[in-house]
């Protein structure tokens, strides 16, 4: 006589994040952010491009002392230069409080402000020590072209993506047994 097959279901353990990803992830961000922005700055003349896929996307030199995708750039107020990387700077802090206040097993929601605290530390460090953002990756479609953006930009917004989809439960869909 058989025995009956029995299912077994398996409780999924929390999934947590490689270690201080909060820390690591953020610094290699900027990191590349910086080393990117470098090499636009040393191989493309300001206002100049460089086509890298034809009819779609060109590394185009433009410096942003406004906010994120040009906002205020062509607003000039008073204390502009201090008002606009204290709110950065205010923002990372916020978003960093926030973060250390997360479970170890809410990677994804760490993963997420990882990624925003790297983008906005890189761009913050550009308009601290240069006074405005290198933007370069300009992507269009004939003539409709996307603001141009850079790594700390890119990591900003999926960054930011990482966080709705976690805020939907993303994670709550997954079958519970095998």
């Amino acid at each position: 006589m058989t025995q009956p097959a029995v299912e077994e279901t398996i409780v999924p353990q929390p999934v947590a994040a490689p270690r201080r990803i909060e820390l690591w992830l953020p610094v290699a961000i900027v990191a590349l952010d910086q080393l990117t922005k470098a090499l636009v700055r040393s191989l493309v003349p300001l206002g100049s491009s460089v086509e890298v896929v034809p009819r779609l996307m060109n590394f185009t030199h433009v410096r942003n002392t406004g906010a994120a995708f040009g906002f205020l750039n062509g607003a000039d107020f008073p204390l502009k230069a201090i008002v606009i990387p204290a709110v950065g700077l205010g923002a990372i802090v916020w978003v960093a409080v926030y973060a250390a206040g997360l479970a170890r097993n809410q990677w994804l929601a760490r993963l997420g402000l990882a990624l925003i605290m790297g983008g906005a530390a890189g761009n913050l460090l550009d308009r601290v020590i240069v006074g405005s953002v290198v933007d370069f990756v300009d992507v269009y479609w004939r003539t409709y072209h996307f603001w141009a953006f850079n790594v700390a930009d890119s990591a900003i917004t999926v960054g930011v993506a990482i966080m709705i989809l976690d805020m939907l439960g993303v994670r709550a869909h997954v079958s519970k047994t095998l």
